[in-house]
């Protein structure tokens, strides 16, 4: 039996002018996807399984001697998952949908699928290959409890992309407002997964270089020191994602973070407002401890990538300045912004909702460059115009440039040009991503 398990999405950070650059620090991102080849790895070995990572409707064979099809995406994806998946079922194929969209929106989802998988599937994977083996496919499959841990298959050599993805802990408990990760089945409850399974998975990578993918490794910092100790030894690099509250007050993490191989640290910052961060239930941020806690992660070596969200409900017209004058005075290494996007099954989207804010639901519009509802201070104009300004700016050529030089104080000379083209980079797919001006 022949299953296709397609990731419908493209990511942001393909560059049109570096791709032949193999070398360069830019090949953290993308980050390969690692839902599927969970669910290949669940698969029993008598089917025949074909991955696609990063995919679009050009890229698939609707042809292909499929049993069985399925797609995971998010929301900005839906429609064009839709349309991948009302093609293939016009051809007779059975299709399972999957994903953040899928588990926020199952009945919509439906429409367009035999089957939908809700949240995690450790253990409805297989039931549902069981299920369809026999010829009696439900409707929907969802867990009734989190998966344990100690359950997540160890992946070995599983993607061709260049950056392996590595994932040691599951679920956030902190539930910002606007997080679809968070508020989807079971993302609330932490897990750690055993140390030696995380290990025996970071040798497997091919690559001298990978991701770990867990909302953040400062949840448990007991977890993730004992991890780091147990990485020493292993002669790889990565980039993970951190809370700032943690980082700014534990030097022992990051001094083993630096011993084990940490070369960057992503950090949601989210707003230099601390009352916007309050009021999308951002707990684990202080503003005003911001510039030392950037500081203290390049004292131990590593750079900052900060991610940066405008639109909440308290952001005035002057939170664009504030954040540039944030942006230059604490030397942040790379950045990221978005326009605050409400996903379905966010409270904010409810709020939003309820509100008649709602702009849009054409899905294609949620991907954190468009204005999809109604700021409280702003019209939708500022908040999309300002927020390319802000963008310009920090990856002007003078500052990719500053930065460039700057970031070999931390990393070496030799990594030079890595760190220029990985600038260059993200100036170019910034200008792609707001060449067409959309407000929803």
């Amino acid at each position: 039996m022949n299953i296709l398990l397609a990731n419908i999405d493209y990511p942001l950070y393909v560059s049109r002018f570096f791709t032949n650059f193999k070398k360069s620090l830019s090949r953290s991102f993308p980050f390969a996807p690692i839902t599927l080849p969970i669910l290949a790895a669940l698969t029993p070995k008598d089917y025949t399984i074909e991955i696609k990572d990063w995919c679009r409707y050009q890229d698939l064979n609707f042809d292909g001697d499929y049993d069985l099809i399925g797609l995971s995406f998010n929301t900005n994806y839906a429609i064009e998952a839709y349309k991948i998946a009302d093609e293939f079922r016009r051809r007779g194929k059975t299709v399972v949908l999957g994903g953040w969209h899928s588990s926020a929106l199952p009945l919509e989802a439906k429409q367009h699928s035999d089957a939908v998988v809700i949240g995690e599937a450790e253990e409805t994977w297989p039931e549902l290959l069981n299920d369809f083996k026999n010829k009696n496919l439900r409707q929907f499959y969802s867990q009734k409890k989190p998966t344990d841990p100690k359950k997540i298959p160890i992946l070995q050599n599983y993607t061709k992309i260049e950056t392996p993805g590595v994932q040691a802990t599951r679920g956030c408990p902190y539930r910002c407002d606007f997080c679809s990760i968070t508020y989807a089945k079971f993302g609330n409850i932490f897990r750690a997964r055993p140390i030696e399974d995380v290990i025996k998975e970071i040798k497997s990578t091919r690559e001298n270089l990978f991701v770990f993918y867990d909302n953040s490794l400062t949840i448990n910092p007991s977890y993730t020191k004992e991890l780091f100790k147990e990485m020493k030894s292993l002669n790889k690099k990565f980039t993970c994602y951190g809370n700032i509250n943690v980082l700014n007050n534990d030097d022992e993490l990051l001094k083993l973070s630096s011993e084990a191989g940490c070369k960057c640290w992503f950090i949601g910052f989210e707003s230099v407002s601390q009352q916007s961060l309050e009021s999308a239930g951002k707990k684990t941020n202080l503003v005003k401890n911001y510039i030392s806690a950037v500081k203290k992660i390049h004292d131990y070596g590593a750079i900052v990538f900060g991610l940066f969200v405008f639109g909440f409900d308290y952001d005035k017209p002057d939170i664009f300045e504030k954040t540039k004058e944030f942006l230059r005075k604490s030397e942040i290494d790379f950045a990221q912004f978005h326009i605050l996007t409400p996903y379905p099954g966010t409270p904010i989207f409810e709020k939003f909702e309820e509100q008649n804010r709602i702009l849009t639901k054409d899905w294609s519009l949620y991907d954190c460059y468009n204005v999809v509802f109604k700021p409280r201070n702003m019209t939708p104009e500022q908040l999309y115009d300002n927020t390319k300004k802000v963008i310009s700016e920090f990856y002007s050529y003078h500052n990719c440039s500053r930065r460039t030089f700057t970031s070999m104080k931390l990393l070496g000379s030799h990594n030079f040009i890595d760190m220029g083209l990985t600038n260059l980079k993200q100036r170019d797919d910034y200008r792609h991503l707001f060449k067409v001006n959309r407000h929803g």
